[in-house]
């Protein structure tokens, strides 16, 4: 299971699987940006990348442990919390085409590495997944209505093409000894 910096090291990890496989030859030679976004980073946004929010966090009922579970020895062991973390992946620059572009080769390289390995999770905080761990990058599922309500909270309806992502299952251990 991993630490309580799971879910900055997944933001971190889905940032630099998209930097990693960045050719600036791909886009004509346009310098992209890869970062993390907050709702107010929506307002002064990058001229041309991709933004990484999280905007959800949920609790995934399939791998939730009850409380008060005791082990064979009769110690109360901590309940596991195991969530999916939401996201809303968008593309940015000053012309639609190149957009569109980016839009494309985003979506191709997320789907191309559905699942990230802990070497990649660890990168930003060291030994924070196991060496077994992993996570599952899906797409996810938003109404038009649902993502609009997003980009009226967090941009004042100046919609950018984006995409909801789910990082699947992360399971995040007890701090109690």
């Amino acid at each position: 299971m991993a630490t309580f910096h799971a879910i900055s090291a997944v933001s971190a990890a889905v940032v630099h699987l998209l930097e990693s496989h960045y050719n600036p030859e791909d886009f004509g030679g346009s310098p992209l940006q890869f970062r993390v976004y907050m709702a107010p980073d929506f307002l002064a946004p990058m001229d041309a990348g991709v933004s990484v929010m999280l905007y959800r966090i949920y609790p995934n009922a399939a791998h939730l442990s009850p409380s008060g579970h005791f082990s064979p020895v009769g110690r109360r062991q901590p309940p596991i919390l195991a969530l999916d973390l939401h996201f809303l992946i968008t593309a940015w620059a000053k012309e639609a085409s190149l957009q569109h572009e980016i839009a494309g080769w985003m979506l191709r390289v997320l789907e191309d590495a559905p699942v990230l390995p802990a070497a990649l999770l660890n990168q930003r905080f060291p030994q924070t997944f196991q060496p077994d761990e992993t996570v599952e990058l899906i797409l996810a599922e938003l109404t038009t209505d649902e993502l609009f309500r997003i980009w009226e909270a967090v941009a004042d309806h100046a919609y950018q093409i984006s995409v909801p992502y789910m990082a699947r299952n992360i399971r995040i251990e007890s701090i109690q000894p």
